[in-house]
């Protein structure tokens, strides 16, 4: 049989893709798009609404060419990093201006556009819970045709419901957790964790027009709230009286529960004299932050969180899907018209190779390290980094947090942000208190080599 796109069977497809999420229909329609015949199977109906938000920044998705997709946009975009004790007209406590737009994807917008581009290329959408599966036997190079080798080096995948697949590829989009995709134990996983609201207020909680990417000012805390883990507020005004708000911690293992977060939230605004009148939505967030990469040598490619795509210092990742998954889909269509009787081992390989290249195996390894740093500085130190970070030229900071800068320009960056930072901050930089050094070893040897 061939595999590129054909009818499509019942029981042989070229791909399934395991997952109902971001990542799942980003990467399926990226596969169908390069003509192969793609399958995804979901525990959920696929097509059901997203719950949690997705943010981005401006020039991040003009570049993509879908600012079409984003329900809100900003231009008056700050944090704000005092603590917001002391004077107000003092410099420390006053907003510090990122000057660059700020966007939220609408949800349904995003998701309708992948479910459109799967449907256009034929990928069957199947719900299904996916068990164990097997590799069939390698027929090895040396057949002339794909029909010669068509039952070469499949995977056999196995549903709860008795059911299988067999498929060419087995890419694994589940998540976090995921469910097939194997990755080695590097200790603790540090998690982001956010407890927001979408409602409205007695007083806005922001300016109007206003996205408040970082809120660390602490002045609702007590001295003893003040030396547990930092938490910050991003928010927004959505327009027409709604606002979203949220309280964040950055990342820490174990993570901040949610009633912390939502008690922080709650004495944050009445401090600021906001009462909440109503709750439209109540949002809850958690992510690994610092996951190690996955082992690139398995014969199940991964794609989104079960690849380890959050950004470490950042934690967003839809950018990265939208960036990199026509590249990963173009890598395995290209093995495929090159190689038709590939077998599962090679389709993956040449997956993960696309996916993870040296240059961004070393760029995840400098991302870790600077978390690592992150996690253990107290709240005065963590504001103090901040302010310092943001101070950074503007191209500076934003490829950073976009993942679009260099290696040679993330390490110019923090070379200038330690000769800018304060004492206190150099202090903490210069300390080896983690993992840190391991982290740093990774730059020279990155994971999968």
């Amino acid at each position: 049989m061939s595999f590129l796109r054909s009818a499509l069977m019942p029981t042989d497809v070229t791909v399934v893709v395991l997952g109902g999420g971001p990542a799942a229909l980003c990467i399926a329609a990226a596969l169908a798009e390069q003509g192969l015949a793609v399958a995804l199977l979901a525990p959920h109906d696929a097509r059901a609404p997203w719950p949690n938000t997705y943010g981005i920044w401006g020039e991040e998705v003009d570049a993509l060419g879908l600012g079409h997709l984003l329900e809100h946009r900003w231009s008056n975009t700050l944090s704000y990093f005092g603590s917001g004790a002391a004077d107000p007209a003092d410099p420390a406590n006053q907003a510090t201006q990122h000057r660059r737009d700020y966007g939220l994807f609408n949800r349904s917008a995003l998701q309708g556009q992948w479910l459109e581009a799967c449907a256009r290329g034929g990928v069957a959408i199947l719900q299904g819970q996916a068990t164990d599966f097997e590799l069939e036997p390698d027929c090895g190079g040396g057949a002339s045709s794909a029909e010669d080798n068509s039952g070469c080096g499949m995977t056999v995948l196995r549903c709860a419901d008795g059911s299988r697949l067999r498929t060419r590829l087995l890419v694994d989009a589940t998540g976090h957790q995921p469910v097939f995709v194997q990755r080695p134990d590097a200790g603790p996983v540090a998690g982001q964790a956010a407890y927001g609201i979408t409602g409205r207020f007695s007083a806005p909680p922001v300016e109007a027009g206003q996205f408040v990417l970082m809120d660390y000012r602490c002045d609702h805390l007590s001295a003893a709230e003040r030396a547990e883990p930092p938490t910050f507020l991003y928010a927004m005004d959505l327009g027409e009286g709604r606002f979203f708000v949220e309280e964040t911690s950055l990342a820490l293992a174990p993570p901040v529960p949610y009633a912390t977060l939502k008690q922080r939230l709650e004495r944050r605004l009445a401090h600021r004299g906001v009462a909440v009148l109503e709750v439209e939505h109540e949002e809850f967030c958690l992510f690994p932050m610092n996951l190690p990469l996955p082992d690139l040598q398995q014969p199940v490619l991964g794609f989104g969180g079960a690849a380890s795509m959050v950004h470490p210092a950042s934690g967003y990742m839809v950018g990265s899907l939208l960036r990199r998954a026509p590249a990963v889909a173009a890598a395995v269509a290209a093995l495929l018209r090159a190689e038709p009787q590939a077998g599962s081992a090679r389709l993956a390989q040449a997956g993960w190779q696309a996916l993870w290249p040296l240059e961004l195996r070393r760029k995840h390894a400098l991302y870790q390290f600077g978390l690592e740093k992150l996690m253990r500085y107290p709240e005065p130190q963590l504001r103090a980094h901040f302010a310092t970070f943001f101070s950074l030229p503007n191209e500076q900071w934003y490829g950073f947090l976009a993942n679009t800068a260099t290696v040679p320009e993330l390490l110019a960056a923090m070379v200038r942000l330690f000769a800018s930072a304060p004492w206190s901050v150099k202090a903490a930089l210069m300390a080896q208190r983690g993992r840190e050094w391991a982290l740093g070893m990774r730059l020279l040897w990155p994971a999968g080599l």
